[in-house]
């Protein structure tokens, strides 16, 4: 009898585990086709919903209309709020949140582990200071170009420097990263306060802006503007995927497999970078997007980044577009700032992945 029910219990065994790493195969296309269904549905409805409401099915009719698939045109009224406010912000909406979900899950892979993003490393704290000092100074040698390429001068002077001085014999502690992180949001903090306090009143008004985040302004030239460098950043940055995975293995073997650990991260830095900064020049500070969405993706789908770059962008677009929806509803007439927004459900989530890394590791030692 025992001969017997050993063999029966370790083929149960083994189908039910099987079972389990074929679910798992399966999840990043499940997660895929789920993801690119809510992003359409969340912007068709984003385009419909607010103070002039429009029906979904008007939304779809002007949209073929514009493409020449039929359809109709809406009244005057209706195709002006549709096509010269709603659509540039949802598009933009898109756009920022791929770039920074992008980011966060580069980040995570270049420093390898869970709790790095643009945001909490200081990053789009650095960026903003650059957008920040070009309206406080005035400047405009890039004409419509120079708060983005002072944003990411910035954000890229900013990212080197957390990776600087968060190395510590060839390796990258996640205490000093996040403490580091804190050193240079506080610094980011004091310049953009002295720009405030120099600042004219117009200046001011703009500056707020980038501290509290949002995509009321949007434009479409405003699209425009970033859409090269987010375009760049997020068709760049899954080429780099497979030696990612090959880096999480530990800096040593990703050597001996061929990975240039140094140079993938100098080039992946770059690319955070342009994607930050790209993100923070049209919308401001919008923090924890990064670090949520590539996580809650790893925990679904695995450690893959073949599925977790490209996911973390198009979830990055889902939680955005979504949340500037809610910014723009939840509080109407009035608008809520959309960094304020994302940082408000942001924070518990960051809290309790701090708790559950410790608990894991048993302590940071």
């Amino acid at each position: 009898m025992t001969l017997v029910s050993r063999p029966v219990t370790k083929a149960r065994e083994t189908d039910e585990a099987g079972q389990a790493r074929g679910t798992r195969r399966g999840a990043p296309y499940l997660l895929t086709v789920a993801l690119a269904a809510a992003l359409v549905l969340l912007a068709l409805l984003s385009a419909g919903i607010g103070a002039y409401d429009i029906p979904l099915g008007d939304v779809l009719a002007s949209v073929r209309h514009r493409v020449g698939l039929g359809g109709h045109a809406l009244d005057r009224v209706g195709e002006s709020v549709l096509w010269n406010v709603r659509l540039p912000r949802v598009t933009l909406a898109l756009l920022v949140g791929a770039s920074l979900g992008c980011a966060g899950a580069l980040m995570q892979g270049v420093f390898g582990n869970p709790l790095a993003e643009p945001g909490v490393i200081g990053i789009s704290s650095g960026a903003a200071v650059g957008a920040v000092a070009s309206i406080a100074l005035g400047l405009t040698f890039f004409g419509n170009w120079t708060v983005t390429v002072c944003a990411f001068v910035a954000g890229l002077a900013t990212v080197l420097l957390v990776y600087v001085l968060s190395r510590e014999g060839g390796r990258t502690e996640v205490v000093t990263l996040i403490l580091t992180g804190i050193a240079v949001n506080a610094f980011a903090g004091a310049l953009i306060g002295l720009f405030l306090f120099f600042a004219d009143n117009a200046q001011v008004t703009q500056i707020t802006f980038w501290q509290l985040g949002s995509l009321a302004q949007a434009t479409w030239p405003k699209v425009l503007a970033v859409l090269p460098c987010a375009t760049a950043g997020l068709l760049v940055a899954p080429l780099y995927a497979r030696k990612l995975d090959l880096l999480a293995l530990g800096e040593r073997p990703a050597r001996h497999l061929g990975v240039d650990v140094e140079r993938l991260r100098t080039v992946l830095v770059l690319v955070v970078a342009l994607l930050t900064a790209a993100a923070v020049a049209v919308a401001g500070i919008i923090t924890f997007v990064g670090l949520l969405v590539p996580h809650l993706l790893r925990m679904a789908a695995g450690p893959g980044h073949r599925f977790l770059v490209p996911g973390s962008a198009l979830g990055g677009a889902v939680v955005l577009v979504g949340a500037d929806l809610a910014a723009r509803t939840v509080a109407a007439p009035a608008e809520l700032p959309l960094g304020v927004l994302t940082a408000l459900f942001g924070s518990p989530f960051f809290f309790w992945l701090l708790r559950r890394t410790r608990r894991r590791q048993g302590g940071w030692a």
